[in-house]
């Protein structure tokens, strides 16, 4: 394997990890449900699917050709998290779940 493909899949590989640790430091520091839900469904989603196209690119330059695995897991992935996050924040909103005094607007009215 290239020097410069080994560089790019660190580089992917580092990147996807700081949105995923981003992510879960999001998750865990924001103040209500709603702004906590932006964190995971935007910081993870990039994590690992940077962690995903580093792994794509690994292993379909070893010679196996292009991994389908990968390409569904990414492909599901960007498709899933974004529906799962408006379902949720559809469902807060019918709770009508408190919001912290930083959180702007008013989602249910």
């Amino acid at each position: 394997m290239s020097g410069l493909i080994e560089a790019l899949v660190a580089f992917l590989l580092l990147v996807g990890s700081l949105f995923a640790l981003l992510g879960a430091i999001g998750l865990y520091r924001l103040p209500d449900f709603y702004t906590r839900l932006h964190a995971p469904t935007k910081a993870s989603t990039l994590g690992v699917g940077g962690v995903v196209l580093g792994s794509l690119l690994y292993f379909s330059t070893l010679g196996g050709g292009l991994s389908l695995h990968e390409v569904l897991i990414t492909l599901f992935l960007f498709i899933t998290a974004p529906v799962s996050a408006h379902l949720l924040a559809k469902a807060a909103m019918q709770q009508r779940l408190p919001r912290a005094s930083r959180t702007r607007g008013e989602p249910w009215e």
